[in-house]
């Protein structure tokens, strides 16, 4: 599973977009939606590495001893995994949220008309031919921070103690 994981990060995006758009057309119909966009970070190698390795930090003997008071794994999970693990799920919400809201590329290939542009796409069309308007280009992208940075203050508890948590492996 860890050769698949570096070798699926070690892959560009442009390696894999066809085939990404053809599945996001052909077999979940979500052409030209913001879902198209969204969906493929879901499963990030990145993430899926991240939360591998935050995992592992998990004590075994609090796993066996929640075993011990009876609980299934389910309620192991919910009321024992789940809020060890929060730091490493809000550090990967912010790694998600800013690697999806950057990636130009998978939005200029998924997103094909106006309605459903992204921000990002739409400051990069205000570049023109023949004249830029350099003003509106860069409220557009003063504008478009904006969300990354609510994102970060909202998360940033959690970042600071996933990123601080996943690196120190006792």
């Amino acid at each position: 599973l860890f050769t698949i994981i570096i070798c699926a990060m070690a892959l560009p995006k442009q390696v894999i977009v066809i085939p990404l758009a053809q599945e996001m057309t052909n077999f979940f119909h979500l052409n030209d939606t913001l879902w198209a966009v969204i969906l493929p970070t879901v499963g990030w190698p990145f993430g899926v590495f991240l939360m591998k390795q935050f995992s592992e930090t998990i004590p075994t003997e609090i796993l066996e001893a929640a075993r011990v008071d009876g609980a299934g794994e389910l309620r192991t999970f919910i009321t024992v995994v789940f809020p060890m693990i929060k730091p490493g799920i809000g550090a990967l919400a912010i790694f998600t949220f800013v690697n999806t809201w950057n990636d130009y590329f998978l939005q200029l290939v998924m997103l094909t008309s106006r309605e459903s542009w992204t921000l990002p796409l739409a400051i990069a069309n205000l570049q023109g031919e023949m004249s830029t308007d350099f003003g509106l280009i860069m409220a557009g992208a003063a504008l478009a921070s904006i969300p990354i940075i609510i994102v970060f203050v909202a998360f940033q508890k959690y970042f600071t103690q996933g990123i601080a948590m996943g690196a120190v492996k006792g």
